[in-house]
């Protein structure tokens, strides 16, 4: 028993066919597919449902509210985050035009003590 322990040849069985480092196998399934990320099913893999983003519209185009006002408290803080910052524009859909104003009436808001500039933590 002492001899098969020190034995500097291996078996033959245990041979490697080249002089490479094994790499573990590839999980069944074959090649990866993109899109999933953090464990979530992408469009391609099996048993996943397929994710549909819709195309965000600008709230204040489709409502046609040309003027974005600095007391609306109740509409200025839908576009504030509970932090105190302004949600940008690819989270609210809200287009370039009116995001400027928006920010522009938040940032007066605050000045004038409507909005907070911070929650306060």
């Amino acid at each position: 028993m002492a001899d098969e322990n020190n034995n500097p040849t291996p078996a033959a069985s245990e041979t490697p066919t080249s002089s490479a480092p094994e790499r573990p196998a590839r999980p069944q399934g074959g090649p990866r597919q993109g899109g999933g990320g953090g464990g979530r099913p992408s469009g391609g893999r099996e048993g996943g449902r397929k994710f549909f983003r819709r195309k965000k519209v600008c709230k204040f185009c489709t409502d046609k509210i040309d003027s974005i006002n600095y007391k609306d408290v109740r509409l200025l803080s839908a576009f504030v985050a509970e932090s105190g910052k302004i949600v940008p524009r690819r989270l609210t859909g809200v287009c370039t035009p009116h995001q400027r104003r928006l920010s522009d009436a938040i940032k007066v808001a605050r000045n004038i003590a409507l909005l907070p500039f911070s929650s306060g933590r």
